[in-house]
């Protein structure tokens, strides 16, 4: 199977969806000339022309309101953010107007509209630039949150949004448009709101999401050196979570880590402890055990952005942690 960038499989994602439906556009700051700004729609805007592929000013609110408005009248637009650190300034338009519309209208206005962006560290690019929203969009009923952590399940997934009739966050990182991976070639779509066991074990189940699951698989191959089964799982999509598959997991392992590149408080790791105790407890050999970022805004040093965020040698030591193993 051929190996392409994650980023030449979004553009693949959007290009295939585009040519299929004419009522997708896709609308943000520097997506059409410059042919994006970490050249995810290289090419698009030769293929598609001004119309479908527009540039925006530096003004979120506005282009997506312009979104709304458009997918309120049956198109289906994507809106790229150059990062989701500036979709703050556009909140009371997704929050208030894209994930609200359906309900307020009682059904006469689905917004079938995608979100897309990178989110979260990349490098020394300090506080206001670091930031993860992952779990305050799944926060809000009427959004539908998929964060990918791989090339293959990029693809399959933004076309599946692209094609939802709800409003979906569509999460990316900086650091992962040059990674390569395996894609088909045909057809394929994965559906929303499925995990994926992505390494089998009988240890230990380790849970995280987007590129975070780097260092849950490579912490789970530092477990193997010491004979250590660990079980990876890759929730993929956050709102609606799978949580079938994790509680299922845990009934096999019964110990579970969550990996996740956010805040402690009202994090993604704190509904699923909620509910593994919920609905696992009796299976639990061990307290579960949670790996986010420190308490504070991110720095700009790279020495403390390393002990900051979640690492490979803090996911095994939780690990062993709860294998009561030193």
């Amino acid at each position: 199977m051929r190996e392409i960038q994650f980023r030449e499989a979004l553009n693949e994602a959007m290009s295939e969806e585009m040519r299929r439906d004419e009522n997708i556009f896709l609308m943000g700051e520097e997506v059409a000339e410059y042919n994006g700004a970490y050249k995810v729609s290289q090419g698009m805007l030769d293929e598609f022309g001004p119309k479908r592929i527009i540039d925006t000013p530096i003004s979120e609110l506005a282009f997506t309101g312009i979104g709304i408005g458009a997918a309120m009248n049956g198109l289906r637009p994507i809106i790229e953010f150059m990062t989701f650190n500036f979709s703050l300034v556009a909140i009371d338009q997704i929050i208030n107007g894209a994930a609200k519309m359906m309900s307020m209208s009682g059904g006469q206005f689905p917004i079938p509209i995608v979100f897309r962006g990178p989110t979260g560290s990349a490098g020394m690019l300090s506080s206001q630039h670091s930031q993860n929203f992952d779990n305050w969009f799944a926060n809000t009923p009427g959004l539908k949150v998929v964060v990918p952590s791989n090339p293959r399940d990029a693809k399959g997934l933004l076309k599946s949004s692209i094609r939802d009739n709800d409003p979906v966050i569509f999460m990316e990182s900086e650091l992962m448009y040059s990674d390569k991976g395996e894609v088909p070639e045909e057809e394929f779509l994965l559906p929303l709101g499925v995990a994926e066991v992505k390494r089998e074990g009988s240890d230990v189940t380790i849970v995280s999401f987007g590129k975070i699951m780097k260092v849950a698989l490579e912490a789970a191959e530092e477990l193997a050196k010491d004979n250590i089964s660990a079980e990876v799982i890759d929730l993929m999509t956050i709102r609606p979570i799978d949580y079938k598959t994790v509680v299922e997991s845990v009934k096999k392992t019964n110990r579970m880590v969550v990996v996740e590149e956010a805040w402690p408080l009202g994090a993604i790791s704190s509904e699923m402890a909620y509910h593994i105790q919920r609905h696992a407890f009796d299976y639990l050999d061990a307290p579960i055990r949670r790996v986010n970022n420190w308490d504070v805004p991110l720095p700009y040093a790279p020495t403390l952005i390393d002990e900051i965020l979640p690492n490979v040698k803090k996911t095994v030591q939780a690990c062993k942690d709860i294998l009561y193993i030193s």
